[in-house]
């Protein structure tokens, strides 16, 4: 054989080598495209629709197997049921979810089961949204419907899991919302704020909305939040309706205080606390006490000197309103509370005040054993605000740019509720460059009514600054901190400087707040320039 055939045939062996080692590479197997279908109802038992139904037992079939997930979230039930029907499964997967009845339904009604978010399927938790089953005890299902939209007062996101409830007006009374389950109810769950309430009768109802914390649709107003519709509505009606939440301000009501201290005691509260007379007492003889507000809570701090004494009268008296408690001082309690100042620190925004915070209530200021003196050791000009009810002194004076101050207070500048009064006290503050904050000019159309309260909120909604206009639609806000701002508007109808919240035993809705949705960008050395129309 030629060298040349034995060549060719060497190199056809190779080829056929590399084609089968490349024809027998691994390969791997995948599981095909994810599965994004949520579960399909197959068929119930009875049908759903079904008209004069009368049994107890209701089965609906899926073609998976599925879960029901935090059902006492989402399940909807309208009307609501004294007592909770059996769902099942609540854990195990299934292919059939079965509710069991526990209530005498009633005659000619129409009842709505709304899951929600509740079913999914058990292989990659795909949700069936708002899934519902619907039933009539009488003749036909009624297919009526209210619409409208939550928000939350005073607050830019509004509440979630809020339920939207109707009453019959041929029964209702003031205090209804307090004793008495709804006809109708729909929830707006996690991320809605348009609600429609469907499938309900022919006739005349009152409409109300809960963040009811308890979920029992019966209106807690020491932890609740509601809205109304003042005048009832008659149905059917092609109006929606904008229900505003709110915390109703409830008159004052009081609970046992509680020691904490030597001289300090704690009182919850519950309601609109201001121009409260709190008095302490032994025997009949009067003991001097006063009282603060405890940081974020519904409590005050009462202040008075440590009494040995077998009880105590506290008495809390607003209005028609008297409440006295006995109480009884004990002595292994913490040491008497004494006075600690904490001051601002180093850098003084030009939108902030100077401030001082105080342990103990202050009684006096004494002026004359202040200064602030600017870089330069020349004293300037300044006032001061006490507001005793937040333990803070405020020292108001102009800053200018690249500034240093130096703030003393000689001894017994302050002097606390005690009589206690502090040691010298020195603090040195400083102002940055007016390229380091951002100017915002706002401009309002659409404004309906004056006075107005201009609120600049951060991110966190907490307050910033505000203005109060009485007919000025032009607002500047200069020198902030650069960050993102909200612009929040309150009619201030009462002309009290303030925004108030409603009542609901008297009817009275919150005083309306508008809110600019979008968040203002501020950097550090511009301009902003915002349009915003209310209209």
């Amino acid at each position: 054989m030629s060298k040349f055939r034995i060549y060719f045939i060497t190199c056809l062996l190779v080829l056929c080598v590399v084609s089968l080692t490349n024809c027998a590479k691994r390969g791997y197997i995948t599981g095909g495209p994810q599965d994004t279908i949520p579960p399909v109802v197959l068929k119930s038992t009875p049908k759903n629709f079904t008209t004069n139904f009368k049994g107890d037992l209701i089965t609906i079939d899926f073609d998976e197997f599925i879960k029901v997930n935090k059902l006492n979230q989402n399940l909807i039930i309208s009307p609501p049921m004294e007592n909770d029907p059996e769902v099942t499964p609540m854990g195990n997967a299934k292919r059939v979810i079965t509710i069991k009845l526990r209530d005498t339904l009633k005659e000619n009604t129409t009842y709505s089961f709304n899951f929600g978010d509740a079913i999914v399927d058990n292989n990659e938790g795909n949700i069936l949204k708002q899934f519902k089953y619907i039933f009539s005890t009488g003749d036909f299902i009624d297919s009526l419907k209210l619409s409208g939209k939550i928000s939350s007062a005073n607050q830019l996101k509004a509440d979630n899991f809020v339920n939207v409830m109707l009453y019959d007006a041929r029964t209702f009374t003031d205090s209804t919302v307090y004793k008495q389950k709804p006809l109708y109810v729909t929830n707006t769950l996690d991320s809605l704020t348009d609600f429609t309430i469907e499938n309900i009768k022919e006739g005349t109802y009152y409409l109300i909305a809960l963040k009811d914390k308890n979920n029992n649709y019966k209106f807690d107003p020491k932890q609740d939040k509601i809205a109304f519709v003042k005048d009832s509505i008659t149905i059917p009606t092609d109006q929606t309706y904008n229900l505003v939440l709110f915390k109703s301000q409830e008159n004052l009501e009081v609970n046992r205080p509680s020691q904490i201290s030597q001289n300090k005691w704690y009182l919850p509260y519950f309601g609109d606390i201001k121009d409260a007379e709190l008095t302490v007492s032994k025997n009949d003889s009067i003991i001097k006490s006063t009282y603060t507000q405890l940081p974020q809570k519904d409590s005050l701090q009462v202040w008075f000197p440590q009494v040995i004494a077998d009880s105590l009268h506290v008495k809390v008296v607003k209005g028609d309103y008297d409440k006295t408690f006995t109480v009884k001082p004990r002595a292994k309690v913490k040491e008497i509370d004494s006075l600690a100042i904490t001051g601002t620190n180093s850098v003084l925004h030009y939108i902030n005040d100077f401030k001082l915070n105080t342990s103990t209530p202050v009684e006096s200021i004494n002026k004359e054993l202040i200064t602030v003196l600017n870089k330069d050791s020349v004293a300037i000009p300044f006032s001061i605000e006490n507001k005793k009810m937040q333990h803070d002194i405020l020292l108001k004076f102009e800053k200018e740019e690249n500034g240093n101050y130096y703030i003393n207070l000689m001894p017994k500048a302050l002097t606390d509720f005690f009589g206690t009064s502090n040691d010298t006290l020195n603090y040195t503050v400083k102002t940055n460059p007016h390229t380091d904050y951002g100017n915002l000019f706002l401009n309002f159309t659409g404004i309906k009514r004056f006075p107005i309260i201009i609120e600049l909120l951060d991110e966190r909604e907490q307050l910033v600054a505000s203005q109060y206009s009485e007919e000025k639609t032009d607002i500047e806000f200069l020198l902030l901190q650069p960050k993102k701002y909200y612009i929040r508007v309150i009619y201030d109808d009462n002309k009290n400087g303030k925004w108030d919240s409603g009542y609901y035993w008297d009817k009275r809705q919150p005083e309306e707040t508008i809110y600019f949705p979008e968040a203002i960008d501020v950097r550090a050395n511009w301009d902003i320039q915002q349009d915003i129309n209310f209209q």
